[in-house]
């Protein structure tokens, strides 16, 4: 597990500022829709959505990152 989280920080270098927030905006929607349909019927495997909602919250701590230069 930890392998997965170091190689999608290491692939969020390579996108550039714009992608970066296509994809949270992305992220987010796709979340939104899981969450809804989990409500609705329970999801076969409800740990998507907490994945999903880590990955989103590194996807912003990247893009912070940016606009702080650091």
């Amino acid at each position: 597990m930890a392998d997965k989280k170091v190689e999608f920080n290491k692939s969020l270098k390579e996108i550039n500022e714009s992608d970066l927030k296509a994809r949270i905006q992305e992220d987010e929607m796709r979340l939104k829709k899981l969450e809804f349909a989990h409500v609705i019927s329970p999801l076969e495997n409800p740990m998507t959505i907490r994945a999903l909602r880590k990955d989103v919250a590194r996807l912003k701590t990247e893009l912070q990152k940016r606009k702080l230069g650091i």
